[in-house]
Order: C-alpha cells, then structure tokens, then sequence
C-alpha cells in the first residue's frame, strides 16, 4: 500500500493546497525589499533642520511596511549622512543610485545640495524627492518638488508684510543659491509694491558672527526683516537681536517648529513664519500625523512644512509605483504626474507641466506661550509657477549661472559677504541682475 494513496483526492487536493500555501508563504518572506534612499545631514549647520525631515521620512516608511509594503515587498531605507556638505551628498547620491541600488532618493534641504547631485539624478534617469521650500527656477522630470516654490510661499508672505509690518524691508540670508535667486525676487516684488530696501546682509552657511549684520540692521530703521538665513546660525541671529534689544519684528521663510524647538521658543517670540504646514492645523489627517510621529519618536517632539513635505513625499511616490506596478524610477516619475494625497496640510495634486504641487500657504506668529499660532492663511491651494513670468526662462537660467560662476562653479558662496544698509558707507555685493 502506497502512502499517499492516490484514490484519495481530497487528500491530494489538502496537499497541493497546504504546498501552495507554504510556497506562497515563502515567497512573502523571502520577497526582496525595495531599497529607498534617505539623503539628509545628521552632521553640520543643517542637521537642526535636516534630522528631523529623516524621521517624517522614515514614520512614512514604516507606515506603509506596517500595511504591508508595496508591490508585496517590504522597503528597506539606505541612510547616508550629506554632513551639511554639497560634496559629501554628490558622492552619496551616486552611491546610493550604482552601489545601494536604490529606487529613489528622499533627500536634500539647501538647493546647493539638490543642485548639485542634480547632474547625477539625471544622468541615471533616476528620482529625487526634495521636500523643501526652495527659489524656484527650476522644473526637473527627475525631481519631485514637494515644498512651495517662491510664488506659493515668499510673494503672498511678502505683500502680507508690507501691508499688514510695513514698507521698510531689511534682507538677511545664508549666502547660497536659494536666498541669493529669493531675495532677487523678492527686490523686483518690493519694487512693484513701492516698498523700500533698506538693507540687505548675508552669511555663509554655518557662519554665526553676526555682529555686522546687527550693526546694519540698528542703522536701518527698518518695518521688517525678511530672514532666509537657513541652519544653525539662526540660533546666533535671533540670539542677538534679542540681545541687543532689537525689536524689528522678523518674517522668517526658513525656520519651522523643529528649528523653534531648538532655539528655544523666548528667542523668537513675536517673531514670524510663513509655510504650506504648521502643526495646529486642525484636519483630521493632521491630527493622525501628529500623533503617529510623536508615538514612534516622543510627546516632547513637533512636527513642521518640510517635515510634512517629506512624509507627503513618500506617500506620492508610493502612490505612483502602485499605479506604475513597478518600483522602476524612469516609469515611477511619469506615474506620478496628478497623483493627489490628503495631506497632513491639505489635499496636494502634483502639477502635470513641473513636478511640483499646489501648495496651501499660512502665516504664523511665536505666541507668549512660544508656539506658532496663525495670523492668516490663503484661501486655496496654490498653483507652483517656479519661474517668474516677468523674465524669460532663459534669464533666469543665466542669472543662475553667473550665481555658480561667481562662487566658483559652487552653488555657495565660499567667503563672508559684508553687510549693506541704506544708511551704511559699505557697498552691497548681491549678485547683478540678469
């Protein structure tokens, strides 16, 4: 007598069935994971920022490992450490694309970075996923942009501070590409608005000698300081404002939560902010994001626009590669066009014509109690326009050119600029207008 009796089919059929399940179960385990790049400094002047963007973008990963990955396939985060230095994150980024093999990149804060490991993502017909606010002048089929461009975030913040602060604009900023090409913009938005510059100072990033600049600012007399300062030297700005007794209120384009958590809530209070996100909203995908982030990583934590811009980020390449069925960057980024997620900040649609998204906008001020309570919002989301009408592309890409140029083919400036003020003898050094 055999011993599988073959005149017994329902114990064949319980067999091929138990084989198939464990065939199957197999497979789900040993299925290779999709590798995803996490480029972000946990080093230098921008790890205040940039740490905290590695965890939204991380709490995203785990979510959707927690309901089962995609495509089948659990994913697996490659972390490199950019230290806050354009060089380090060129040679991270095509590590992570030939070595790591990883589908897509989440990664960069400064645009020096982005631009810079820019070559390389196109190069590889490969992905980046950059969740920062930026200056626009820009629109990759290589890069998701998932912060505000300039017209989603500086122009209406600008227009609200010279209404609401007043028409004496004092400029200060990190002396890279992103405050450079904002801060030209916002000089031809000033202009129309008949508001006046009165000052205009900029610092190298990871600079905190800000003793100039204090100087300029007390000799300016100025409404409001528009602040594109960016990483921890704007511990050392508010510090001496605060210091010195200066009182010019601050609208701040760069410093979130995260930032406002570190710095400690007195240095900013009455100060300004304005961002696509903000942790008060109050939305029920909000409320989710909120508490999700704080349990994986503490109470005491805050949540901010670029952290938001990142969770969002993994969320609508997850959407495309399910779309796409396939983890494969070149057909990922054109699944991605019109992809929309409801946002911890609202519902975002990416654009069709420029990688970017409609964006929300609101202005917050540092309460008493030293958090961000808003002051105004835009009604709806706004369209990403990341070139200015009133120049053709072409300009623009030549005033950007004569930016990296000038800093020696670098998209940052490698020496301290010196400080500039209406009333000051020093002659400014921004850049010439294209």
């Amino acid at each position: 007598m055999c011993f599988f009796c073959a005149r017994c089919p329902w114990f064949l059929r319980s067999l091929l069935m138990l084989s198939l399940l464990t065939l199957l179960a197999c497979q789900a385990k040993t299925a290779a994971p999709i590798k995803v790049g996490i480029l972000h400094s946990v080093t230098g002047t921008m790890a205040i920022s940039e740490q905290s963007v590695i965890d939204a973008t991380q709490l995203a990963i785990h979510e959707l490992n927690a309901e089962g990955g995609l495509l089948g396939r659990p994913l697996e985060a490659v972390l490199i450490d950019g230290q806050s230095d354009p060089k380090v994150f060129l040679k991270a980024a095509s590590r992570l694309i030939t070595k790591d093999r990883v589908s897509v990149i989440f990664g960069c804060w400064t645009s020096a970075c982005r631009k810079t490991i820019r070559p390389v993502i196109e190069a590889h017909d490969h992905l980046l996923v950059y969740p920062l606010q930026y200056e626009g002048l820009e629109a990759s089929r290589n890069i998701l942009y998932t912060g505000s461009t300039p017209n989603q975030q500086i122009a209406p913040a600008v227009l609200w501070a010279v209404k609401n602060l007043g028409k004496r604009v004092f400029l200060v900023a990190s002396d890279y590409v992103f405050p450079r090409a904002a801060n030209f913009q916002i000089k031809h938005q000033l202009s129309a608005l008949k508001a006046e510059l009165v000052g205009e100072v900029y610092l190298p990033l990871g600079d905190n000698n800000v003793q100039a600049m204090m100087v300029a600012i007390a000799a300016a007399r100025a409404d409001v300081i528009l602040n594109t300062i960016n990483g921890d030297s704007n511990i050392a700005f508010f510090q001496q404002l605060q210091r010195q007794n200066i009182t010019t209120p601050v609208l701040s384009f760069s410093v979130g939560e995260s930032e406002l958590q570190r710095m400690g809530p007195g240095l900013m209070r009455g100060h300004y902010a304005a961002w696509s996100y903000f942790q008060q909203l109050a939305n029920d995908e909000n409320r989710q994001f909120v508490t999700a982030f704080r349990r994986k990583f503490g109470d005491h934590r805050v949540t901010d626009a670029a952290m938001e811009a990142a969770y969002t980020g993994v969320y609508l390449w997850a959407s495309a590669v399910r779309s796409a069925k396939t983890e494969d960057s070149s057909t990922v980024r054109e699944s991605l066009k019109g992809q929309r997620f409801n946002a911890p900040s609202g519902l975002v649609t990416v654009s069709y014509s420029n990688n970017h998204l409609w964006k929300p906008l609101y202005i917050a001020q540092v309460s008493e109690s030293g958090d961000f309570k808003l002051v105004w919002q835009h009604s709806q989301p706004i369209r990403p326009l990341p070139f200015p009408p009133y120049l053709p592309r072409k300009q623009w890409q030549q005033y950007l050119r004569q930016l990296y140029q000038g800093w020696g083919e670098n998209w940052a400036a490698p020496s301290i600029v010196s400080a500039t003020s209406s009333d000051a003898e020093t002659g400014s050094q921004v850049m010439a207008p294209p």
